[in-house]
Formats: structure tokens, C-alpha cells, sequence
């Protein structure tokens, strides 16, 4: 990392803090980041400074955040080190704890669509991823390509939306497959890997192929499959785990089943089915699924579907605050709040980003990009507290829901990561409201969410009920939050982050070790007091198990970031433990129960995030080359999709 002049900037904030259990009062933080300038090198961050008097559960950034449990033991000049030391509560012995790290076009009726633009109010949208020796690594420049318009350019962008929502299979009036033949020259060449290397691998290979092959049997063409009953789950009706899953098995080098799959998404995908669909889900799953599969096999098929869908999901930003609505029928090519609710969740409505950009960025279009960065301006101007965003916001009026749960576990988790993700995707080089945001985020997590039990001392990251009232809770969900702290402070974040990343990795690792199955639940608790039995807890209503893929996640960040083989370790603890309580006949199951070994009461399905996500990073987290994946070049999407790092 180069040294470079930088430009100081200083933002003070004044709050008031109403902590359950701490001390309330006024609150100064100064908050200073480093404006970027010209050229690649990475800008230092100052450390944020609390005044001293906060509560008392604070932990200022001048002390050691590094759980007592967490022992490293390494030469100075190593990055980072994996020692787990007592805080790992593992069959593992004391010998192999510390491993040392080794170096056709369809016939639209628009006459429902016509009707629902001439519905839409005026005021809108105004304003603003070798495997062993060259693997992925061959994407030689980061890629620089103009887009056709300037994508902070938004004043006749309500007109471009209408036109692509009216026109699905276009792009700049011509049919998608015209308009990407006229650009090949700057289409993705195919990336290579080598397959499974060593047996670990071998057995997650083994994992995914029996789920494959239950979900061919009794679900193909469906989007989940239910393992235990042997029957189909649909949700949207677009094939979920088989577009979820592409890029999964492109990766493996599984050959047959990726060709057998495409093949599927050319001649079965089609999105005019008159039927609602959540944007998030749809751009994370399908949207980023097809795209990542266009970058790493380089077949432009995917990129036509991808350009497709995109267009049908644009009705969700024609509201009439530019935050996009939940839900869209991309058949009607219609979009409305939720019907439970006139919110949209926050995480979703901030999720879509590395998608929607990548859209842009593949085809030349900017339509996508500038969509999203409204979405990005909106949320950016809004009041926050300490940085920290509540879990709801109303896509007709463009403000958060009073007094919402702040979190960062269901509705609110990602919000955070694609703060950071974006930034890596432009190349660090634009988007500084994205990584001042983050900053400040994070510091909220410090000083308002951040707690340690009181006996032994676990970090967690609890919620604030009503937007202040502290709840010692955190969803399974937030254990992505080691990782992405992780990957910030290898592109420059403050050492804390890093401390506080490697503390709540021990923590998540807690959740799956201290049960019987030594799988997680989906919410664990945390003492807040030494009268309390037990630091952490599960009540029995979260006692469930979804194969989600969080903590798995965070653990390939570590094992991809520094090479120490102990987080390959925990992960095949985990791993195992799937295998012997969820692996069934026809696939894996998720589990209702993970307290109690003899009755896990399993729950019957199988969600396309165990193909898409936590099969990946299990493959990924195993490999003898933990930099398959080359982070310097790729960016994962909230559901395990690799896409490419843009030099902007």
C-alpha cells in the first residue's frame, strides 16, 4: 500500500444516547475519512475517537476489542493471525488447532403495462470473482469501458425506464442479442478451474451432487426442492436452484450438470408469468445468478436473460420517491409495496446495487447503474442514527418508518455489506458516500449495538427495539458482518475492525459448537447479566436450522485473506455436522430443532442459497489455494455470486 497525500475530511455529529443499561447523555464522536484522489493508491483512514463517558458497555477504539478467549500466536508481519486458542469449543485437538498457514422474441400484450404507466405520478426519478495455477486471475486489466450515457445523468431517466419496461427484449432499440453482438469484443472470456483437489473438497463435491441429483428427481424446473417428502417447493416459479446454482457448479468444474443446466435456463427460463415477485430476492438469486454465470463461462445466453429481467424489475423504481417498491409482477411488468405492509424492507431496497451496476457495466446500458444510484443518493441524505439505519422504509415517501428495529440481522444486514461491496466494485475509486457511510456504520456498531457477555466475554452484535431500546439478540444472519469487516480492512479500514471482526468470528463459531448437532440456530441470545445461566442461549421458537450460509462465508473470508488453514478447520467441523443431522435420501434438509440431537424435527426443505451459497464457500474455504477466487478482482453478491471488480 502506497503512501500518498491525502485531503482531511472531519464530520462532527452530536446525538443523545438512550441505552437500556447504559448511562444516557450527550454523545460527540468526529468522524474523519480521507478524500480520494487521483490514481490507485488506497487513501488511510483515521480512526474514529470517542469522547471518554460513554456508557459503559462501550468499548472505545483505544482498547483492545480482542476476545480474552482469542490468543494469536504468530511472528510479527504476518497479516493476520487464526489462532482460535481456548475459544475454540471443538472435537479438535490441541496438536491440529493451530495449523500454520501455507504459503426467440415473445409477443407482449402492453396494454396492462400502458395502464399502469399512465397511472404513475409525474415527480419521479428526478434528481439523481488459479483454482491451483491461473485460475480467474486472467482477467488481465480491470475492465474500463464507457457507458452510454453519464450514469449520474438522472434527468430523463423516467422516460428510459418506461421505454425499457414498455420494450423488455430491447436495449437502445435494437433486440438484446443485437445489441451485445455489436459489442463481442468486450464480452467476458471463460474463466477455468480445476475441480476439487484434495478431499475435503472432494466431499463437499460429493454434497452438492447428492442435492443436485434429489432436486433433478423431484423438483427440475421448480425452486426448491423438499428433500424429506420428496416433492417441489415454488416460490417464484423461475427454477431458483437451478440458476442459483450455475456459477456453484461452474466452479466445481462439474461440466455435465452446468451444460444441463444452461440449457434449462435458454429454453425454460421465461419471465412473463403474471405472477409477484420481491425484487431483492429476484436480483440477488436469478439476476445475480445469470450474471455470474455470463462472467465466469463467458456465454452471452446469460447475459440476454440477464438484460431481459433487468428490464422487467425496472417497474419497482418508477415510484414516487426513486426508492423502489418490494414487489413487481414481471409479467404485467407492474410494481407495489408489499401487501402485509407500505415498507419495503431497507436491506432489500439497498441490495440490488452490485447487480444492477453489473448490468450496466456488462451491456453498455447505464440505465441500470443510474436506477440503483438514486436508491444510493436517497438513502445517503437521509437522517441516521450513529450511522445505523432502521430495518423499514416507505418507497412512496422515501423516508425510514419511525421508531423501526435497528439491526443488523433480518432487514437490515446487507445494507451495510453492499455499502462496502460497492466501493470494491468501482475500484475504490468513486462512490465516497458509500464508504463514508460505512465508516460511520461501523462505528455505530461500536458504540451502540457491540456488547460482551458478562462471564466469558463473547462479542455480539445485538438490535435496538423501537430504534434505542437494546436487545441482547442476534440472528444467525449477521455472522456474514466477520467477514465483510475483514475485507474492509484489507482494502484500508481501521485496525479495529479487524479486531472486532476476528472477536465476533469466535462468537459465531460459539453459536454452532455449543449445540448438541453443533449446527446454529437461527437466533441465538446473549447474557447481559452474570445472574443469567448462560452467555448464550437459544429459545426454543429460533431453535431452527435453514443451511444458511453467514458464518461459512465469513470463514472462507478468513481462510481467502490469510491463508491460515484453522478456519478450515472449524468450517469442516460444520460441515460434518450437516452431513450427519441434515444430509437425507434426497438432498439436505433444514432442521427445526438444533438443541437436541435425537430430535431435530426436520422441516423439509432445501433453499437454493445451500447450492448457491454455502456449498461454495465450503468448496472455496477447502481448496489448497485460498485465493481461487481472486478478491483483488472479484466481488461476492449477497447470495454467493462472484462479479467482476470495474476500474472506474
Amino acid at each position: 500500500m502506497t503512501n500518498t497525500d491525502h485531503v482531511a475530511l472531519t464530520l462532527s455529529s452530536t446525538s443523545v444516547t438512550g441505552l437500556s443499561g447504559g448511562a444516557a447523555g450527550d454523545e460527540t464522536f468526529i468522524f474523519t475519512a480521507l478524500l480520494f484522489l487521483p490514481g490507485d493508491q488506497l487513501i488511510n483512514i483515521k480512526d474514529v475517537r470517542l469522547k471518554p463517558g460513554a456508557a459503559p458497555f462501550h468499548i472505545r477504539r483505544e482498547n483492545t476489542l480482542q476476545n480474552p478467549h482469542h490468543h494469536p500466536n504468530v511472528e510479527k508481519g504476518n497479516e493476520l493471525p487464526g489462532d482460535i486458542s481456548a475459544a475454540v469449543a471443538s472435537p479438535m485437538t490441541d496438536e491440529n488447532r493451530l495449523i500454520k498457514a501455507k504459503p426467440a422474441e415473445e409477443k407482449m400484450d402492453d396494454s396492462k403495462f400502458a395502464e399502469n404507466v399512465d397511472k404513475l405520478p409525474e415527480t419521479v426519478l428526478v434528481g439523481n470473482e488459479n483454482g491451483i495455477i491461473d485460475i480467474v486471475n486472467n482477467v488481465d486489466q480491470p475492465i474500463e469501458e464507457p457507458l452510454d450515457n453519464n450514469i449520474n445523468d438522472h434527468s430523463n431517466l423516467r422516460a428510459e425506464v418506461e421505454e425499457a419496461i414498455r420494450n423488455p427484449f430491447k436495449v437502445s432499440h435494437v433486440s438484446i442479442e443485437s445489441h451485445l453482438q455489436s459489442m463481442s469484443a468486450q464480452l467476458a472470456k471463460p474463466q477455468h478451474f480445476h475441480g476439487a483437489t484434495n478431499e475435503r473438497q472432494s466431499a463437499v463435491v460429493a454434497a452438492f451432487k447428492h442435492s443436485w441429483a434429489g432436486y433433478k428427481t423431484y423438483a427440475w424446473g421448480h425452486d426448491n426442492l423438499k428433500p424429506v417428502s420428496q416433492t417441489s417447493h415454488e416460490w417464484f416459479g423461475l427454477g431458483l436452484s437451478i440458476v442459483d446454482s450455475l456459477d456453484t457448479m461452474y466452479i466445481m468444474g462439474l461440466e455435465d450438470e452446468f451444460n444441463e443446466a444452461r440449457d434449462w435456463v435458454k429454453d425454460s427460463l421465461h419471465f412473463h408469468t403474471n405472477r409477484d415477485v420481491n425484487l431483492f430476492e429476484v436480483t440477488i438469486r436469478v439476476l445475480g445468478g445469470l450474471l455470474s454465470a455470463y462472467h465466469l463461462s463467458g456465454d452471452r445466453m446469460f447475459l440476454v436473460k440477464a438484460t431481459e429481467l433487468g428490464n422487467r424489475l425496472l417497474p419497482s423504481f418508477l415510484s414516487p420517491s426513486g426508492i423502489p417498491y418490494s414487489d413487481v409482477n414481471l409479467g404485467e411488468r407492474s410494481a407495489h409495496s408489499p401487501k402485509w405492509s407500505p415498507d419495503s424492507s431497507t436491506s432489500e431496497v439497498t441490495t440490488i446495487q452490485l447487480e444492477f451496476r453489473d448490468l450496466s457495466r456488462s451491456t453498455n446500458v447505464s440505465i441500470y447503474e443510474r436506477v440503483v444510484n438514486v436508491v444510493n443518493e436517497k438513502v445517503h441524505a437521509l437522517d441516521k442514527s450513529h450511522g445505523l439505519v432502521p430495518i423499514f422504509i416507505n418507497a412512496n415517501t422515501g423516508t425510514f418508518r419511525n421508531y423501526a428495529t435497528i439491526s443488523l440481522g433480518a432487514r437490515g444486514d446487507s445494507y451495510y455489506e453492499y455499502l462496502l461491496k460497492q466501493w470494491l466494485q468501482t475500484g475504490r475509486k468513486d462512490n465516497d458516500n458509500l464508504i463514508l457511510d460505512y465508516m460511520q456504520a461501523i462505528d455505530g456498531v461500536f458504540t451502540q449495538l457491540m456488547r460482551r457477555t458478562p462471564r466469558e466475554h463473547w462479542v455480539y452484535i445485538g438490535e435496538l427495539i423501537n430504534g434505542h431500546d437494546f436487545k441482547p439478540k442476534m440472528d444467525h444472519l449477521t455472522c456474514y458482518l466477520p467477514g465483510t469487516l475483514l475485507l474492509g480492512h484489507q482494502n484500508g479500514m481501521p485496525e479495529s475492525h479487524l479486531l472486532l471482526a476476528k472477536d465476533l468470528l469466535d462468537t459465531c463459531y460459539q453459536t454452532y459448537v455449543r449445540q448438541p448437532t453443533q449446527l446454529a440456530a437461527e437466533i441465538s441470545y446473549f447474557a447481559l447479566t452474570d445472574k443469567e445461566e448462560n452467555d448464550i442461549y437459544v429459545k426454543s421458537n429460533d431453535a431452527h436450522n435453514l443451511l444458511r450460509p453467514e458464518f461459512i462465508e465469513s470463514l472462507y473470508y478468513f481462510y481467502a485473506l490469510t491463508g491460515n488453514r484453522t478456519y478450515q478447520d472449524m468450517g469442516w467441523v460444520i460441515f460434518q455436522a450437516f452431513e450427519k443431522h441434515s444430509k437425507v435420501a434426497a438432498g439436505y434438509t433444514s432442521l427445526g430443532n438444533v438443541k437436541n440431537t435425537l430430535n431435530t424435527r426436520m422441516r423439509d426443505l432445501m433453499e437454493s442459497f445451500w447450492l448457491s451459497e454455502t456449498l461454495k464457500y465450503f468448496y472455496l474455504l477447502f481448496s489448497d489455494n485460498c485465493k481461487e477466487i481472486d478478491l483483488d478482482k472479484w466481488v461476492f453478491n449477497s447470495e454467493g455470486h462472484p462479479l467482476p471488480v470495474y476500474q472506474n
